[in-house]
């Protein structure tokens, strides 16, 4: 466990490499500035089942995931806050191990875990089981899960930032029409 200073809560944040854990990076950046608590960013990489059932810790494979996972982390920060962000008490630890128990045993009971949360497939489930419901069953700090933004308001984010020309009475332009993607919902009459 980490020891914390004061012993007081801190925002814990879970990444790897997915939009999901952007978002979530993010969500947890804005969150331990807006609360003055310190910044934990964690990645976990599980070790490969190839090295653990032949027993071959020693062979250097601990030591080039945790290498990776500091770059990970180092890369991320730069994407999403332009390195380590102002006003935040940051630590950074790049573990070998489930990310899901490990996150679980990062966080106290009275810190924020936050996690992001991907779209994955039924086969991917059963290869890779699922840290944020890991971390919904098992963790006592309180849970944050972020969703990557949906596709409609990153849409409506770009027609925003773009300065339309001035366009004719009553007709919209094609490139500033767009189709909402799903379904709609049909109400009855």
């Amino acid at each position: 466990m980490i020891a914390r200073p004061e012993g007081g809560p801190r925002v814990v944040v879970g990444v790897d490499d997915s939009a999901g854990a952007r978002c979530a990076l993010s969500w947890a950046v804005g969150e331990a500035r807006l609360r003055r608590l310190p910044l934990l960013v964690a990645h976990a990489a599980p070790l490969p089942p190839h090295v653990s059932a032949a027993g071959q810790l020693g062979s250097g494979v601990t030591e080039a995931l945790r290498a990776s996972g500091a770059e990970l982390i180092a890369r991320l920060l730069e994407e999403v806050c332009g390195g380590p962000p102002d006003g935040v008490d940051l630590t950074a630890l790049a573990l070998v191990g489930e990310p899901g128990a490990t996150l679980v045993r990062l966080a106290g009971d009275d810190d924020i875990l936050v996690v992001g949360h991907g779209a994955r497939g039924p086969f991917s489930r059963l290869l890779r089981p699922s840290v944020r419901l890991h971390c919904a069953r098992r963790a006592r700090a309180t849970l944050v899960c972020v969703r990557p933004p949906a596709f409609d308001t990153l849409l409506e984010c770009l027609a925003a930032q773009d300065t339309a020309p001035p366009r004719e009475a009553g007709r919209t332009p094609d490139r500033f029409r767009f189709r909402r993607l799903g379904r709609r919902l049909r109400l009855p009459r």
